[in-house]
């Protein structure tokens, strides 16, 4: 392959403690370089700013669940259409746009990496497929392990090893990544009419708690020593009251590792309400960001709001029933056998909406209260609080208060009332923005063993130039120009190659699909264990040797492999 240098580029890397630098970046057969060699390719960024390519560590854009909610809101898939061009394919949809849109949107504002947040273990293969299919982003893929049957009996019986074993087995056998808990326990106990209010209730018939499931998966990942913590969706999503729920799972979480969170939790703005119904619910951003801060072991995402229509969609199946009870608009559940569930319903946010209001507010608060960026990563659940496309606008309104005043006299007027966002006067700056966008997911994915999320030799040449000029630009005041500049980078560059331009693709795609393989000694090895296979046969709809991904799923595969700590 041949070079690329990159001159005159104001670079900020918090990985490698660059915190705005004007240098020149060399590339070579698709890594981060000391020379380019003779003969590259030049260009020249003329002070833009300049990161590693943007993470985003949990959305949702691949997977049965997600192709579900293409085809139940045909009205969202005439939204966002454009025609073929060049090397791109034609694309549809809005909050849940084909592969492709998604794809060509991640690669305008320079993302690179993308975590699809929810895999079912036995539809692995849909989500592998459509991996395939976007092509400008390595992925990965969460597993979920929420209501899995053979880790609850495992958690009941307190067989740690056994636990692991379960992970290790099906991560590999469907070549996912990383642990996901949603609602643990509380899938399982919908598919049974009911739902888990505390994480210390019983999961109905297995005899055992959230909390023990939680705490018992925390130690098996770090057993098995995979690169992720557990991300875990904590229980109660979505209640009035639920920040308690949060606080109580926030002190389970022990520090046990040195390279990262012990645990990540994911879409908290959800998860941080005070008051006992929709009429009197309340932020309790400040109670949540305080326990953050008090544990350097925790990471959180935001899971921001952003007004207009969406798609929610969630691996928490009593959730979205409760959702459907408020709005009465379409819906859909659907279970995995012995794994987990999910739901779907489009809605809508509303200015107008007090409710609504409220949970816009509590994603900035907590952004802007968590004192360290490396334990806040800006999210959207994509899309379930807003398509990631509004990611350039969350920025802006992190960089300036003035732009969140200004945003403020457009909502329902009560929201000051319930909220202590427009008391808060910080505004972050853009060493703190690249932390929250890519090197905070970079550390908590744990995968800079790879050469993610930095611009150091050696590491994968990802990089975004942005026609933005920190040396002449005040994002206090000129947030416009922010939202524009993060809207379309000058160049996308994905292992050394441009693949977009001024937010145009120009090539195309290859990407990679990365997963785990935890290596077990003998006696964690299921593939034999009887009372495991007895499961497939008793239970499942597939033969236990069918059940695995077969290795022309991934035809770019990156396998991190871990062993079992001693």
């Amino acid at each position: 392959m041949s070079g690329l240098l990159i001159r005159n580029a104001y670079v900020i890397d918090p990985l490698a403690g660059i915190r705005g630098e004007i240098m020149d970046i060399a590339i070579l057969d698709g890594k981060i370089a000391e020379g380019a060699g003779s003969g590259c390719e030049v260009i020249d960024a003329q002070g833009c700013l300049t990161l590693p390519g943007g993470i985003d560590s949990h959305s949702h854009v691949s997977g049965t669940k997600v192709n579900f909610g293409r085809y139940m809101s045909p009205e969202d898939m005439r939204a966002g259409r454009t025609s073929r061009r060049g090397v791109m394919h034609v694309t549809s949809g809005y909050s849940v746009p084909t592969t492709f849109g998604n794809s060509y949107r991640y690669s305008a504002m320079g993302y690179t990496t993308v975590l699809e947040g929810a895999m079912a273990p036995l539809e692995a293969r849909h989500t592998h497929e459509e991996f395939t299919a976007t092509p400008h982003q390595d992925m990965m893929a969460n597993t979920l392990f929420d209501g899995n049957w053979s880790v609850m009996e495992a958690v009941r019986d307190k067989d740690l090893r056994r636990t692991a074993a379960v992970v290790a087995w099906t991560l590999a056998a469907v070549k996912g990544f990383a642990i996901k808990l949603t609602n643990p326990g509380g899938t399982e106990a919908w598919g049974w009419g009911e739902d888990l209010h505390s994480i210390h209730q019983q999961v109905p018939n297995f005899g055992v708690t959230p909390a023990e499931i939680i705490g018992t998966m925390i130690r098996a990942n770090e057993l098995l020593d995979l690169p992720h913590s557990v991300h875990l969706h904590c229980n109660n999503l979505g209640v009035p009251g639920n920040y308690q729920t949060t606080l109580e799972t926030i002190d389970l979480a022990p520090d046990l590792n040195s390279r990262r969170q012990s645990l990540y939790l994911t879409h908290v703005q959800f998860h941080s309400y005070g008051g006992t119904t929709w009429r009197d619910i309340c932020s309790k951003s400040e109670d949540i960001a305080r326990a953050v801060n008090n544990r350097p072991q925790v990471a959180i995402d935001m899971g921001q709001i952003m007004f207009g229509r969406t798609t929610t969609m969630t691996a928490d199946g009593p959730m979205e029933w409760r959702l459907y009870m408020l709005h009465h608009n379409k819906w859909s559940n659907h279970d995995v056998e012995l794994e987990t569930g999910s739901g779907i319903i489009p809605v809508y946010y509303s200015r107008k909406s007090l409710v609504n209001c409220v949970m816009w507010a509590i994603g900035l608060e907590l952004a802007l209260l968590v004192k360290d960026p490396w334990q806040c990563m800006l999210a959207t659940d994509n899309p379930n609080g807003a398509p990631f496309v509004k990611y350039p606008e969350i920025i802006a309104l992190l960089m300036s208060r003035k732009f969140r005043d200004k945003e403020g006299e457009k909502i329902d007027p009560r929201t000051g009332h319930y909220v202590p966002l427009f008391s808060l006067d910080r505004e972050l700056d853009w060493y703190e923005i690249a932390v929250m966008t890519r090197a905070a997911q970079a550390k908590a994915l744990g995968i800079t063993r790879i050469g993610k999320g930095t611009l150091t030799p050696g590491s994968e040449a990802d990089v975004a130039i942005y026609p933005l000029d920190p040396a002449d630009l005040d994002p206090a005041i000129d947030f416009e120009q922010v939202m524009a500049g993060f809207a379309r980078t000058r160049y996308t560059i994905k292992r050394g190659r441009v693949v977009a331009r001024d937010g145009e693709v120009i090539v195309e795609g290859a990407n990679s699909t990365v997963w785990t393989r935890a290596n077990v000694p003998p006696d964690m090895d299921l593939s034999a264990d009887r009372e495991f296979v007895k499961k497939f046969e008793q239970y499942y709809t597939v033969r236990m040797r069918n059940y695995p991904v077969q290795d022309v799923y991934l035809p770019r595969g990156v396998r991190i492999d871990t062993e079992v700590s001693p």
